[in-house]
């Protein structure tokens, strides 16, 4: 079977798409005839030509606008923001246009419309290339949050993500990006279902992107039967998952990378809380970022490790 990193399998999703449907379009900064900054639309341009893989201006604001705009008018653009940091210029037309379009318009207008961009640390990449601003977005209805942890599953919520007739903020975290796997496919993997990456009976962990393999980790290295839930998409999330699995421990311990004030473990943490608190022995317990800009030099004691989220395991393993 072939063997595909995360970038190679967002590449063969986007030429999948590409191939199936001639109103698919990509661009960005440098996506064409370079390939992208992390060579994630190499070849692409050669293949399907300039008007349908194309570079823009440095303008993160019109990039977003352009989407917008093709996405109403029956194209399914699929923009890339060189890196989620760079989003913010564009984040206003994300936020009053793109999400509520189709709900101004009483459903006569949507906006397929997906916005890749590389998320998350682990590449000393320092404070503005290593950003990881998902609840920023989960916090606006009408667009999609989606986060892939392995690239099986980048390539078939990428394809689900460009089918889809809403907007859908797609991040993928740059750390991963070279990460292979076995096997190869062209399915669009369902978003809003979450994917069990470990079965365990003590503790549930909610994690998503990078963190999977840090709460892998952590498990084995405290020696707790954790069951491990990858979100991959938090809007719309699968609450079933949650609850399910929640029910059944009677803990959760969430990571994630980003800051912790208002981080979406806090709406994970709420859900938990509302749903699952009388299956609770023990308080939900967050392992995040710290609430500073990213520090390049302290890269590691920011980014939650194993040590950090071993301690939260134990912690909750004690009954309060």
């Amino acid at each position: 079977m072939a063997r595909m990193t995360m970038i190679q399998a967002i590449r063969s999703a986007m030429d999948v798409s590409m191939a199936r449907d001639d109103n698919v379009v990509v661009f960005g900064e440098d996506v064409g005839f370079f390939g992208g900054v992390f060579r994630c639309t190499q070849g692409l341009q050669e293949k399907y030509g300039k008007h349908r893989c194309f570079d823009t201006p440095i303008s993160e604001s019109g990039i977003i606008g352009a989407a917008i705009g093709m996405a109403t008018y029956g194209l399914r653009p699929c923009a890339e923001i060189q890196f989620a940091d760079y989003m913010y210029p564009g984040y206003d037309q994300i936020t009053q246009e793109a999400s509520r379009i189709r709900y101004r318009s009483n459903n006569d207008f949507t906006v397929p419309m997906v916005v890749r961009m590389p998320t998350g640390g682990g590449i000393f990449g320092g404070q503005t290339h290593s950003q990881s601003p998902e609840a920023l977005f989960a916090h606006v209805s009408g667009i999609k949050t989606v986060i892939p942890s392995n690239p099986y599953d980048a390539k078939g919520l990428l394809i689900a993500s460009i089918e889809d007739e809403d907007p859908v903020m797609f991040l993928e975290p740059k750390r991963l990006y070279n990460g292979p796997f076995d096997g190869h496919h062209d399915r669009p993997v369902p978003l809003g279902k979450a994917a069990i990456r470990r079965e365990g009976a003590e503790v549930t962990m909610l994690v998503y992107g990078t963190m999977v393999y840090v709460a892998e980790a952590a498990a084995e290295e405290a020696g707790v039967d954790a069951e491990i839930i990858d979100l991959r998409t938090l809007l719309p999330l699968d609450m079933e998952a949650i609850e399910k699995s929640v029910q059944k421990t009677g803990r959760c311990v969430i990571v994630h990378e980003a800051t912790r004030t208002c981080g979406y473990g806090a709406e994970l943490a709420a859900i938990v809380a509302e749903n699952c608190f009388y299956h609770l022995e023990s308080p939900v317990v967050r392992v995040t970022g710290w609430d500073t800009p990213y520090p390049h030099a302290h890269e590691w004691d920011y980014f939650p490790g194993p040590a950090r989220v071993g301690a939260a395991l134990k912690k909750v393993m004690e009954k309060a």
